[in-house]
């Protein structure tokens, strides 16, 4: 049995009463991909698989322990996939699924749109 996401939580943020609401495709969306690291997470990984430590070095504002949370919830959530490699000193790789690869045509389009927000507000 799967771990019971954010997502698969129906009254999850919010506590929705009407129960045609809680199966919101934008709340879903917004359960998966929501929060300060998960999509800039996701733009590392878009052009290679990365190690913890890279990770790391590229978001050095984030901390250790909001990394591993937010890691493991895009895994749980089938969006990214953690493999460890059986060697000394112990290697972690995260890499998108084919899930988490789908997001890309939405990021590319708020990549776009964050650009020209920023050249119309400079």
């Amino acid at each position: 049995m799967s771990k019971l996401t954010k997502q698969r939580t129906p009254l999850a943020a919010g506590a929705v009463a009407d129960p045609a609401r809680a199966n919101c495709p934008v709340r879903t969306s917004l359960n998966v991909l929501g929060g300060k690291w998960k999509l800039l997470i996701l733009s590392y990984l878009f052009d290679a698989p990365r190690r913890y430590g890279e990770l790391r070095r590229l978001m050095p504002e984030v901390t250790e322990k909001m990394l591993i949370q937010q890691l493991r919830e895009l895994e749980s959530d089938g969006i990214v996939t953690r493999t460890v490699h059986q060697q000394v000193p112990p290697r972690v790789d995260y890499h998108l699924t084919a899930l988490g690869q789908q997001v890309r045509p939405t990021f590319d389009q708020l990549l776009s749109w964050g650009e020209k927000w920023l050249i119309i507000n400079s």
